[in-house]
């Protein structure tokens, strides 16, 4: 009997026994079940249900994680839960949604394209936790599997909004694939925006400028939320280019007074 107690005791010690937290968890569990209906609508050729179900998922999944740090309530399977919920709505959903509404017509390259965007969506998540703890909280390595699956998402209801436009669809799909998935994997730092504290005393043009931005989006929500997620998408490459830009003209004017002194 003490045998059986000592143990009971160890379990209750260690993992799962001490339990888990209800509403950061409750709240991936929502992004995760629009992420299994994104999949469904696709099944039915419910193409902008898809599309919206995948910005919900996208805005659940940016509530968990700030619940999570204002509660103090994170923890290492809220970290796993949250990446493996990320790939089903962030990686798989989009993945089978461009192939079935614009990648089919290319056949194998098509699928090999969506599947070539889901594995490099897995490895941008896997890379992120072992990076976790090690990179710059402000920044991330490489495009945010969310925000491509907002980019993905905004390009079928802003194509939808243009009339699906016909041939040009699926040589813009093709190609903003691979680009997404390159970018995933890169090294390229993208904002986190972590440190905009919102719960913080900003200056009143603040509140001013995210009303008028707010009424942007809502009086053409196709073609606004596709204008940001692109913008989103070039400041990594743009901010990239300007910084190597900055250096080299560091080590041309280091250069210059080299050369004038000989």
């Amino acid at each position: 009997m003490k045998r059986d107690k000592s143990a009971k005791s160890k379990r209750r010690r260690g993992g799962m026994k001490k339990g888990i937290y209800i509403l950061p968890n409750l709240l991936t569990s929502g992004s995760l079940f629009c992420g299994f209906y994104a999949i469904i609508a696709v099944f039915n050729g419910k193409y902008l249900f898809a599309a919206v179900a995948i910005l919900a998922s996208v805005l659940f999944d940016g509530i968990d994680g700030k619940v999570a740090r204002l509660t103090r309530s994170t923890s290492r399977f809220g970290v796993e839960y949250d990446s493996l919920s990320d790939l089903v709505a962030f990686g798989v959903a989009p993945g089978i949604l461009v192939f079935s509404w614009a990648l089919q017509p290319y056949g194998r390259l098509g699928w090999l394209a969506a599947f070539l965007y889901v594995a490099c969506g897995a490895l941008r998540l896997a890379r992120f936790n072992v990076q976790v703890d090690t990179v710059e909280s402000r920044y991330f390595r490489g495009l945010p599997i969310p925000a491509a699956a907002s980019l993905i998402a905004a390009t079928v209801l802003f194509f939808h909004r243009l009339g699906e436009v016909g041939e040009i669809k699926h040589i813009f799909i093709l190609l903003l694939i691979y680009l997404l998935a390159f970018l995933m994997v890169s090294n390229i730092r993208y904002h986190s925006f972590k440190d905009l504290g919102l719960l913080k005393k900003k200056p009143f043009g603040t509140l001013v400028a995210m009303i008028l931005a707010i009424v942007v989006v809502m009086a053409e929500p196709e073609i606004m939320l596709f204008i940001f997620s692109a913008l989103y998408l070039m400041m990594g490459p743009l901010s990239a280019l300007l910084g190597w830009y900055r250096k080299r003209e560091v080590a041309l004017s280091e250069k210059k007074p080299e050369s004038s002194t000989r």
